[in-house]
């Protein structure tokens, strides 16, 4: 007995997935109706996006009750009336959901146990100092002390029940419960901020279709392309009707009809699109109605990867990235700034227009820029996405004209550094660095540009102490030099000339102490320590590991406190 042939399927997350958005505009609808699945005077396609949705929800709630694909698939064919393919859609988007939140399970345990250490040291903290405001008698101080103790209390006391709740699920292999529509829109209705009308339009617009090589790329929801224009074409399978049973005892179905209509793709996309077609290679779309009533289209498929077109022997293209642009070093391989090349120009971006002075570039001979877009700092939504691309586009181009790979910082702003301290929080939420980082990344790995991202300690010291006087550029710009020296491998030595600097201002602050006195000016206690950590530190630097000399207590640590004690 042979095996049955299995379909051969083209999984999108193989290779470099590639995702191009577009807008549908439906035009031709079926004449028929459905009066067994169909709602008052809503449109086939509406119907059949209500029925997927229905049918992802229903098999998130029967997998989580340990039932298997299989059975699901023939079950939900009947109760939703889509085809066997919607329904197995369905069922896979409803596994996704759930392996997604697994993975933000564990995620979420690690995230909120560093926040619970943090915020147990706070409590410590405070109640020493109560301890010592009692001790003294002072009302003013005690009533402060028992007020900020009784807030990281309740701080503690929350976290912990928090973390309680996840380690249960995470013990009992449960997932946290999952809104469809999403949690804020629901919390909304609830509070009578939003319809709930509205709430449950969100949970029905939605029409998924995965990719098959063997049904010409993707037998539900087609895209053509005839006399220059882009078409598409989505099948209404709850229109399709039985007709008999086959051999094998198999419902035949009729031939379910279609809703056509033009596809508008953006014009840097299209060719990239109709390469697709004409190679026949298997592509999923993603219909979603949003509420204006308007059919976003999302368009997945694997291409390869370009060939590499950096070469590391040639130095690295050193990113500093900062809320406002980023700073770029054209660092040679041996570690020195390199000049940029005779006729280099920075590509300007077409289409912005929006005001004067909308995108500054500052070159410098020897190899130094800095990349301006002020609006980047205070813009939202759309816009600033659209000008992180637009950032990104021009930071690939200046790499791959030069033939050199980005060296980039490796930060962390994660949810788990987010905490009480009101400063860093809206510093860390308003700087856009994931996303510019994120944004280059993937606009390199399209361009076939290499990248190596890197540790980012002390990167900004290590300049100002360094690079920014001898070289005669900003602190940014250092920053960035030290980045691209680290990504080619080398480390930041102690020399002769940064311990002379150290003496100078040691010197500078002694004889702040014989001028008219001033509160935290001059050789403080907190200076002297400063002075003493770097005399034990500095002469054993050299000889320590490269990653010991970038470690948080390294010499560097020292020096950025001196840096901001002597200003």
């Amino acid at each position: 007995m042979t095996k049955p042939k299995i379909k051969k399927t083209v999984n999108p997350e193989d290779g470099l997935k590639y995702t191009v958005c577009g807008e549908f505009f439906p035009e031709v609808y079926p004449d028929i109706r459905s009066q067994k699945w169909g709602r008052g005077d809503e449109d086939p396609l509406t119907t059949e996006m209500r029925l997927f949705c229905a049918c992802t929800r229903w098999a998130f709630n029967r997998i989580l009750e340990g039932r298997f694909r299989k059975e699901l698939k023939k079950e939900g064919q009947k109760l939703f009336g889509i085809n066997s393919r919607f329904c197995d859609d369905a069922i896979l988007k409803a596994k996704a959901v759930i392996e997604s939140q697994r993975e933000l399970l564990v995620l979420e345990v690690e995230e909120t146990e560093k926040k619970l250490a943090r915020a147990r040291k706070k409590l410590d903290r405070a109640e020493k100092d109560l301890a010592i405001a009692i001790k003294t008698g002072n009302p003013v101080k005690i009533e402060k002390a028992e007020r900020i103790v009784h807030g990281r209390k309740a701080r503690v006391k929350k976290l912990k029940t928090k973390l309680d709740e996840l380690k249960t699920h995470q013990n009992n292999g449960t997932i946290p419960t999952v809104v469809f529509g999403g949690r804020s829109l629901w919390k909304r209705v609830c509070r009578g901020r939003a319809a709930k009308e509205e709430w449950r339009q969100a949970r029905q617009n939605r029409l998924f279709a995965r990719s098959d090589e063997t049904k010409g790329g993707n037998p539900n929801i087609k895209i053509s392309y005839r006399n220059g224009d882009f078409s598409l074409s989505v099948t209404i399978s709850h229109l399709s009707e039985q007709k008999g049973m086959d051999k094998k005892g198999r419902p035949v179905m009729t031939k379910a009809p279609r809703v056509t209509g033009k596809l508008w793709l953006p014009e840097k996309h299209r060719l990239k699109v109709w390469e697709l077609l004409l190679s026949g290679a298997p592509y999923t779309v993603e219909l979603i109605r949003g509420r204006d009533g308007r059919y976003r289209v999302h368009i997945s498929f694997a291409i390869t990867a370009p060939e590499p077109v950096t070469n590391p022997n040639r130095g690295y293209l050193g990113m500093d990235t900062n809320p406002d642009g980023v700073a770029l070093a054209n660092v040679h391989y041996f570690g020195q700034p390199e000049p940029w090349p005779e006729g280099f120009t920075v590509p300007h971006p077409k289409a912005l227009h929006k005001f004067a002075g909308e995108f500054q570039v500052t070159v410098h001979p020897n190899g130094f820029l800095y990349i301006k877009i002020p609006e980047l700092a205070y813009s939202r939504g759309y816009r600033r996405t659209y000008l992180i691309g637009v950032l990104a586009k021009v930071v690939v181009d200046i790499a791959k004209a030069l033939g050199k790979p980005i060296a980039l910082e490796d930060l962390d702003f994660g949810k788990d550094r987010l905490d009480t301290n009101k400063k860093f929080n809206r510093m860390a939420a308003n700087f856009p660095f994931k996303k510019i980082i994120e944004s280059v990344m993937r606009r390199a790995s399209r361009e076939g540009v290499g990248v190596k991202p890197v540790r980012p300690a002390h990167t900004s010291t290590i300049g100002y102490y360094k690079y920014m006087e001898r070289y005669g550029v900003i602190i940014h710009h250092a920053a960035a030099l030290v980045i691209a020296r680290r990504a080619i491998g080398f480390r930041e030595r102690i020399t002769s000339e940064l311990k002379q600097k150290i003496r100078v201002i040691k010197e500078k602050l002694n004889q702040r102490v014989n001028s008219l006195p001033g509160e935290g000016k001059g050789m403080t206690r907190k200076v002297k320590r400063l002075f003493n950590r770097l005399e034990g530190k500095i002469p054993v630097h050299n000889g320590l590991t490269r990653f010991k000399q970038e470690s948080f207590y390294s010499v560097w640590h020292d020096l950025k406190q001196l840096a901001l004690s002597s200003r």
